[in-house]
Order: C-alpha cells, then structure tokens, then sequence
C-alpha cells in the first residue's frame, strides 16, 4: 500500500493559499481519477482510495493543520502498517521560484513546519514533490503572511501549467519508479 498526502489547512479561509497548494493538487488528481475524499475522523484526514492492479494508494489531506500533519500521517501508516518509503508528501516550498517543482527521496525539512511534523511522527526519509511558490512579493512579506496569502492570478496560471507533469510525478511513485528530478516550466512570473 500507498500513501499520499497533500500539505494545507482544512478550513475554508485558507482555500486558495500558497500553503494549500498540496491540497489543490491532491483534489485536482482525484477529480482527474475519478475519486472523492471522505472524512475519516479516526485518522484526522480526509482520505480518497486509489486501487490500481498492483496496490491500492490512499490520498490524504490531514485536517490537523499544515504544522501537525504527522499526527494524521503517523495514524494512517501505523494503521494499515506503511513504511516510509511508501510515502509521497505534495507540498509548497518557499525556497523554490514559482514555475518550478523537485521531487525528492527523504532531506531536512528546509524549515516546512509540515515537513517538521512528518519527520518527528514517522521518519525523514519520505518521497516528496516540493512545489515553488518564490516570487518577488516573498521579499515584502513576512514568511507566515506570503504562504498563508491567496495565490495570485498569474501564480495560478503557472501552477495550471504544472499540473500535467506534476500528475506524472504522482503517477510514477505510485508504479514504482520515482526519482529525485527537478522540473521547470517557464515561468509567467519573473523571481
């Protein structure tokens, strides 16, 4: 078995935030496979099942909040007993220029306080696709108001344009052949 979780806020005053983007593109592969998210209280996340022929993969978004999403993720993959290495984080990464996203095999946190989480509850050594939100703005704002800040038109057209290669991405860890990369696509907005 599989695990995917999408880094964001559950409530819907955070919809539409840089820090959501995790959830946005799990809700945007489970419209394009055709699944939808239940609540499971037990494991404080929603959660969509992916049955493929090889194994099933669940889609999560923790309802812990972004900071305490290792809660969620540690009920889950004790529960059905996932190991690390069967885990794939989507999240934003301030660090990376808007237009860009890496995908990447465990690391340090980088200061993602979901990040954070995650590796105290269960272990640092996950799979992650790491999605850029650094645009010039980021210089004029304080960390927590640019990430918790609504994604502009232009940012939202960039991360459209990614949702192909990020669904790839997403699709290769679940066959089984994903890889540390870094893919860009040109970017609208100039960092």
């Amino acid at each position: 078995m599989k695990l995917i979780v999408g880094l964001g806020n559950p409530e819907t005053v955070y919809d539409g935030s840089r820090h959501n983007l995790g959830f946005f593109i799990l809700d945007s592969y489970a419209n394009a496979n055709k699944l939808q998210f239940r609540s499971k209280t037990r494991f404080n996340a929603m959660v969509a099942e992916l049955s493929t022929a090889k194994e099933k993969t669940l889609l999560i978004k923790p309802t812990t909040f972004y900071n305490l999403s290792g809660e969620a993720v540690q009920a889950i993959t004790n529960f059905y007993k996932i190991p690390a290495r069967n885990v794939l984080i989507v999240h934003d990464e301030i660090m990376l220029p808007i237009g860009t996203f890496r995908t990447r095999l465990g690391g340090s946190d980088a200061g993602n306080n979901g990040i954070k989480s995650i590796s105290q509850h269960i272990t640092p050594n996950t799979a992650r696709i790491r999605i850029g939100i650094k645009q010039p703005l980021r210089d004029q704002i304080d960390d927590k108001n640019f990430v918790l800040g609504q994604l502009t038109t232009e940012e939202k057209e960039v991360i459209g344009q990614l949702l192909p290669a990020i669904s790839e991405a997403i699709d290769t860890f679940i066959n089984g052949s994903f890889a540390p990369t870094t893919r860009v696509q040109r970017p609208i907005i100039d960092s």
